[in-house]
């Protein structure tokens, strides 16, 4: 049962606004969105969950529900988005924040760290003018006005090209993407990574923003406001790939007790804020300490940011990453200050 999971692409194209179709027809879209991007297991869905998406999407269950699949991961060097929701290759990845959140830093870190690795990075232009935009343009190779103009982009690149393509949520909006990602998939072009981004922020009020996609990037108000960047949300963030057939179990297993961690260290800290360091139990305070070093090691300087921060970017490799999350967890940094931990690549 592990190796099941959902047509996520049969989803997309078949049912855009799958958030109203979802309400529809009795279905808690945060349920589905959770399927899609792999949180909730297919196996341990209920059976009338899969059989409404199926009846949504006008397909059988087998059409529905892919065996033996596996999804591959591209490492990006960047450490929470590796460890809590690492990137489909070939799917469709949405940056869930408000304006402010250092969404575009991130992205405009990947466009950096893609170029370098030899992919074509493809920029779709928003309507209307986002000067926030021009930071991130360095390492956009095209920059395309059209669906058609990116299409044939895309072409002409070919199979042996990986792509990375961005857009504004409107695309989504008036259904082009998906119309763009039937057409590449007919073609046999299953090398294209896509990043969806909300310029205007309005996706956080919202259950299933883009509809079905692979991977979900978080953005936390409160990791932004207090200049823990990238402000990536390690309990909501989420993706497919995460399934245990897909990454190494010892991957997973660190996920899962760096988020079993840092959710105990957020109540823990909530009741700081209000009552001072006092009112923890004895018990809870490694926790909240580990808590707060696994906090301050996720921050990472960026290549992008180097003229602003005066810090050094850093990329951190997935086995370096996942070895310092270890030692985190396991108490072989107890005694290192949390302030040694913070704006580092890796610890050694």
């Amino acid at each position: 049962m592990d190796n099941l999971k959902l047509n996520v692409n049969l989803l997309r194209q078949r049912v855009p606004n799958l958030t109203s179709a979802a309400k529809s027809v009795g279905l808690r879209p945060a349920t589905v969105s959770n399927l899609c991007t792999g949180k909730i297991p297919v196996g341990r869905a209920e059976v009338r969950t899969i059989a409404a998406l199926a009846s949504l999407a006008k397909c059988s269950l087998d059409e529905l529900i892919l065996r033996g699949e596996t999804v591959d991961m591209i490492e990006t060097g960047i450490k929470p988005l590796d460890l809590f929701a690492p990137l489909a290759k070939g799917g469709t990845v949405g940056l869930v924040a408000r304006p402010g959140m250092g969404q575009l830093v991130v992205l405009g870190e990947l466009f950096y760290q893609f170029r370098q690795e030899g992919y074509l990075v493809i920029l779709l232009k928003p309507d209307g003018e986002y000067p926030e935009l021009q930071d991130i343009l360095d390492d956009v190779e095209q920059v395309t006005n059209t669906i058609d103009e990116t299409y044939e982009i895309i072409k002409s690149a070919g199979l042996g090209k990986d792509v990375i393509f961005a857009a504004d949520r409107e695309h989504v909006m008036t259904g082009k993407i998906y119309d763009l990602q039937e057409r590449l998939q007919q073609a046999g072009l299953y090398n294209v990574t896509t990043f969806l981004v909300d310029l205007k922020g309005a996706v956080v009020d919202e259950d299933i923003p883009y509809g079905p996609l692979e991977t979900l990037w978080y953005f936390d108000a409160d990791l932004a406001a207090r200049y823990k960047f990238p402000a990536v949300n390690p309990l909501y963030s989420t993706s497919s790939v995460l399934e245990g057939v897909h990454l190494d179990q010892n991957h997973v297993s660190i996920q899962q007790r760096a988020q079993k961690l840092l959710r105990r260290y957020r109540e823990l800290r909530s009741l700081v804020n209000v009552r001072g360091l006092a009112a923890i139990p004895s018990a809870d305070l490694k926790t909240y300490e580990r808590g707060e070093r696994l906090e301050a090691y996720l921050t990472q300087p960026f290549h992008v940011a180097e003229p602003f921060t005066g810090r050094a970017g850093e990329r951190v490799a997935l086995q370096d990453m996942l070895h310092d999350v270890q030692a985190i967890l396991n108490g072989s940094m107890d005694h290192r200050s949390v302030e040694s931990l913070t704006w580092i690549g890796t610890i050694q």
